[in-house]
């Protein structure tokens, strides 16, 4: 039983969509880069009942405290005046929110900081169309998530630091 709704979730923008039982729930997309937002709102339009893009981290912060989203998907790479990356400004300002990290970076110390910032988690861009779904899910249920081929880089790095030591 689902019922068209028109859902404005981008300043200026608007789609129509249908409203389904199941969807519900707010999810802000961070980016600056127009055609990732683009993707991630048509793979998300189906998951939430409004879907909101901003392009910087004013625009972020504003809409963070006015709609109290369910989950906010942010690129790593937005940048911030305050803090070291994104995930530790929107931790730092709303500890409470469930916060999923975009990156093209997949090396273990940005992965590592955002999860010690409080990034509940981490999907690399390249992979998004397959992880993004997956992860949402994971995350709205409470639980940690990271692309797996961030998992494969980090288990290969590791085995490469204790062969450097074992060759010492």
């Amino acid at each position: 039983m689902c019922q068209s709704s028109s859902a404005r979730g981008q300043l200026g923008g608007g789609s129509m969509r249908k409203r389904c039982q199941l969807r519900q729930g707010k999810v802000i997309l961070a980016d600056n880069h127009q055609n990732m937002l683009a993707g991630e709102r048509t793979l998300l339009e189906s998951m939430f009942e409004t879907v909101f893009m901003v392009a910087d981290e004013a625009s972020l912060i504003e809409a963070t405290e006015k709609l109290k989203p369910d989950l906010i998907v942010a690129d790593l790479s937005l940048p911030v005046a305050h803090e070291i990356n994104i995930a530790r400004r929107l931790k730092k300002v709303f500890p409470e929110i469930k916060l999923i990290i975009l990156s093209v970076h997949d090396e273990g110390a940005a992965v590592g900081e955002c999860l010690v910032a409080g990034a509940s988690g981490f999907v690399l861009k390249r992979t998004a169309v397959n992880d993004l779904v997956r992860a949402i899910e994971t995350v709205m249920k409470g639980d940690i998530y990271m692309s797996p081929s961030v998992v494969q880089t980090s288990i290969n790095n590791s085995g490469n630091v204790k062969a450097k030591k074992s060759d010492v």
